[in-house]
């Protein structure tokens, strides 16, 4: 045992291993995905605005008549291809503006996978599908942190004096 090990390393190690069978092991569906709000590519930006707003979600999913996913529609989307544009949110279809043919995820597959994705590929919120690819739910940026905190919850609850936390209920921009 090296000078260096104590009490304090051996814990660490603990915790690692913890997050790494929890990252092998833990399946999508673990992450608490939110149920998805499904539009078509001709409902409005404004639509899905108002539809995003109202229930505090990233992103709707864009389906066509079978249910099947075409399409998402993000936060990121709303900002770089309708805003910095000047379109008319009233006016513009989902169709024109919505990542066509995303990435979509299982909930059977493994949370080191989507991590994998979301942080290769620069996603923040992800579809989900069935096997027929039909959206069932979204996993978002959130639901990774939520998980994380679920499996530390030590670390969470057990925070040092003075460290201010954001009240729950108050909303800010993010």
């Amino acid at each position: 045992m090296s000078e260096f090990y104590d009490e304090y390393s051996e814990s660490l190690d603990g915790e690692f291993r913890k997050l790494e069978d929890a990252l092998l092991s833990d399946e999508v569906r673990l992450l608490a995905p939110s149920e998805p709000i499904r539009l078509t590519a001709d409902a409005s930006v404004a639509d899905a605005v108002t539809r995003m707003v109202d229930n505090r979600r990233a992103g709707v999913v864009i389906v066509d008549a079978a249910g099947r996913l075409i399409g998402i529609f993000t936060e990121r989307d709303l900002l770089t291809r309708v805003v910095r544009s000047g379109r008319d949110l009233a006016r513009t279809r989902l169709g024109d503006v919505m990542t066509s043919d995303p990435e979509a995820l299982t909930i059977d597959d493994r949370v080191c996978f989507a991590i994998n994705r979301m942080h290769a590929a620069g996603y923040r919120t992800v579809p989900l599908v069935d096997a027929g690819h039909r959206p069932i739910g979204i996993v978002t940026v959130n639901d990774v942190l939520g998980w994380l905190a679920r499996v530390f919850p030590e670390a969470i609850l057990n925070l040092r004096p003075g460290d201010r936390v954001k009240r729950p209920a108050q909303m800010d921009g993010g």
